[in-house]
């Protein structure tokens, strides 16, 4: 590997260079702006801390958006964000002809690069952990210095379970608690997702914003906390969200290029994420609350595949 080669472009992903279609934090001003303070705090770096599936990477794709558009303070206008996988951090690189550490290198460019954040979801993969690599300590010394500015970002259960173990490596971070959208934002999000997906899947959503508001609030309702399956790792918005995605899939799957409410009852009989009995509710009750659509539509309840 050459000396000119970049960690960062070579296993990075520069969110502040992506293309984003609408703004990926919609409603998490308030998280983004304690991410904001905390980056322009001399020798600290940002963790947010919550359950899966919330929205933590798209947290920090906000922020990634609003520097994309000039939407920060002065200080932080022109910083880079990049995303790094941990593991693709493991093992060796060839640098001017001989084998270093590639959190060696990396840690060294991120100490002679102005205006970079580095963003490492899963943050608690660095902390040691049965004789593993301590990426955490390799890192120490530069988030000290304040030379590498950091987000991080993991799960409630294992920030408890392994982050607040290493005392040293938690000193360096401020905790950002992000918290589950109550159902008026999450119907918000999906609203405003839409377009993106339009664009990402290649099919249009065939209805005005009244219906289309009124088919997300049913998802939202139906993917309520006390009918998902115990534990399971998605909640608002991403277990909408996946219906959501799944219903303009089956459009793009039958070739159609209109998204209509058949796609929609085939992505909710489909659905995993909530239990049998409260599935076999919330279809009857699709079929109620929509059943002026399916008539106009001739939507055939007997097709679920």
């Amino acid at each position: 590997m050459d000396s000119n080669v970049s960690m960062l472009e070579r296993y990075g992903e520069n969110l502040t260079a992506k293309e984003y279609i609408t703004d990926p934090a919609i409603a998490r001003d308030e998280e983004i702006k304690q991410m904001i303070l905390t980056l322009l705090t001399p020798e600290k770096s940002a963790l947010l801390v919550g359950k899966a599936g919330i929205g933590k990477t798209a947290i920090v794709e906000g922020l990634a958006y609003r520097i994309q558009t000039n939407n920060v303070p002065d200080a932080l206008k022109g910083w880079t964000i990049y995303k790094i996988n941990i593991t693709s951090l493991m093992g060796s690189t060839l640098k001017d002809g001989a084998m270093d550490n590639r959190v060696d290198i990396l840690v060294k460019e991120l100490a002679n690069r102005d205006k970079t954040i580095l963003f490492v979801d899963e943050t608690h993969l660095m902390v040691n952990r049965e004789g593993g690599i301590d990426f955490a300590n390799m890192l120490k010394a530069g988030l000290d210095r304040g030379s590498i500015k950091m987000i991080g970002a993991t799960t409630s259960e294992e920030y408890e379970q392994y982050i607040l173990r290493d005392r040293a490596f938690l000193r360096r971070f401020q905790k950002i608690d992000v918290v589950e959208c109550d159902q008026p934002t999450t119907v918000k999000i999906l609203m405003g997702t839409i377009p993106k997906l339009e664009k990402q899947i290649g099919v249009k959503l065939g209805y005005q914003p009244y219906i289309t508001e009124k088919i997300m609030k049913f998802i939202v309702e139906m993917t309520d906390e006390y009918k998902r399956v115990y534990e399971i790792s998605s909640r608002y918005p991403d277990i909408c969200l996946t219906i959501v995605a799944n219903a303009f899939t089956y459009a793009l799957y039958e070739n159609n290029k209109i998204v209509r409410l058949k796609h929609f009852y085939k992505a909710i009989c489909n659905t995993k994420s909530i239990y049998e009995d409260a599935k076999i509710k919330e279809i009857e009750r699709f079929k109620e609350e929509f059943a002026e659509m399916i008539v106009n539509e001739n939507v055939d309840l007997t097709d679920q595949a």
